[in-house]
């Protein structure tokens, strides 16, 4: 089976632009969760008004720039999440030093890039103007903008990639399911290079509504939004909504080897489950969670015991927290895993960028690689006190500072609505 690397990363997230960037922020401990409440009218009678926004502006350390990455007419072209998509994809290509010009290393280079939700900011503001003008208050661009697989055609096209070109969308596990399956792309022989992940822009009333109806968000901490994503702490009260990119330049690894590529880890495992539960909560066990881990490390061929940092899909929900530390404990002190909670290694990257949905596994992804490429493991923010039951929560979750130790192998969790479950393992190249 051929082998997969990971050659270059790209990110747009609530830390700011760009990979570095980001990574840098959260192990600083920054947070980019605001208030919308002086944002719009319109937020004002939603319980929830709180979000990881993505920073814009030039006075803004990372600040978002349109046109620092578009062309003229992108901005009409494209919806907000594939705008970040493109972003993200670019960085990615830059850092990996990965130009492909040839007409064979154009077809041997492909995109996997989904979204949760896409453009909801094209269906609401639409459906307000058909509603108001009809027919033609409708934008001809309409469907092409909130088309899922519009991101990964707009970076298709700009690169002229004729590889693979596919698109996901599994909720709030897209970000790993396009990683994942960009990987086996390559191990099967599809392309030799993908660029692989989610994108997610769908911060608007109707969106925080929906969610807020379903009891899913933070509603506790509107007047300090900073604090308002807790995972794994006992104050945690509902996910925050986020917004971003990630990429991952994704390498058959003789390929990279060849050109003399930078690695920053090898793609060893993934594994895919369904909860066959219930639409929105995870099983109380955890058992969906805990066969995608499973799974995983069984692809890659690794023990439980190899496992040094786990980045969670914990999301600061009550219930999905619980489930996932259950699953991750009853994984890691196994038989053929560690030997006590405290030597599980778990953190949380949600306290610091909320909620990407789609592009949340994508992220995370980057996170997961970064550690074990710089032996670092990030911290859970705003976890002070781990509970609720207490007595379940007794791992090391990394809180409040980043941890430096030797992380060889690294496992990023996400869960989605529908009981759809990913983990990707993550190592260093061996």
């Amino acid at each position: 089976m051929r082998r997969v690397v990971v050659t270059g990363l790209g990110a747009v997230t609530p830390l700011g632009v760009g990979a570095v960037r980001s990574w840098r922020r959260l192990l600083e401990g920054h947070c980019g969760v605001v208030s919308l409440k002086e944002r719009s009218l319109e937020f004002d009678s939603i319980p929830s008004q709180v979000a990881a926004l993505v920073p814009t502006g030039d006075g803004v350390e990372g600040g978002w720039i349109q046109a620092d990455w578009l062309v003229a007419g992108d901005v009409r072209r494209m919806a907000v999440f594939s705008q970040y998509a493109v972003a993200a994809a670019e960085e990615a290509l830059k850092d990996s030093g990965w130009r492909p010009e040839s007409d064979e290393e154009q077809e041997r280079t492909g995109v996997c890039i989904g979204s949760g939700i896409g453009s909801l900011d094209d269906v609401y503001q639409t459906s307000i103007n058909y509603l108001k003008g009809g027919y033609k208050k409708v934008s001809p661009l309409f469907v092409p903008r909130l088309l899922i697989n519009l991101a990964a055609g707009h970076v298709s096209m700009k690169h002229s990639l004729r590889g693979p070109n596919h698109a996901v969308s599994t909720a709030c596990t897209t970000g790993a399911h396009a990683i994942g399956d960009a990987s086996r792309f390559i191990m099967f022989n599809d392309a030799d290079v993908m660029l692989a992940g989610g994108a997610e822009s769908c911060i608007n009333p109707l969106a925080l509504a929906g969610f807020a109806r379903a009891k899913s968000l933070a509603t506790s901490w509107n007047d300090t939004p900073h604090l308002s994503s807790r995972p794994f702490d006992r104050d945690r009260s509902g996910f925050v909504m986020g917004e971003g990119a990630g990429v991952l330049v994704l390498e058959e690894l003789e390929h990279a080897k060849k050109r003399g590529a930078r690695i920053y880890a090898e793609v060893r495992g993934y594994g895919l489950s369904a909860d066959a539960h219930h639409m929105t909560a995870p099983p109380e066990t955890g058992t969906g969670a805990f066969l995608a881990m499973k799974r995983s490390l069984l692809h890659a061929g690794l023990k439980p015991r190899d496992v040094d940092y786990v980045n969670a899909h914990a999301t600061s929900t009550t219930l999905g927290d619980v489930a996932e530390n259950r699953a991750i404990k009853t994984l890691m002190l196994g038989s053929d895993g560690k030997n006590s909670p405290s030597e599980v290694n778990i953190s949380s990257s949600k306290g610091a960028i909320g909620h990407l949905l789609g592009a949340a596994g994508a992220v995370e992804a980057i996170f997961a690689v970064k550690a074990v490429h710089e032996d670092i493991m990030p911290p859970t923010i705003n976890l002070e006190n781990p509970g609720d039951p207490p007595e379940e929560f007794d791992c090391n979750y990394i809180p409040g500072q980043a941890q430096e130790r030797e992380v060889n192998v690294a496992i990023s969790n996400s869960f989605g609505f529908g009981g759809t479950n990913a983990s990707l393992c993550f190592s260093k190249l061996r």
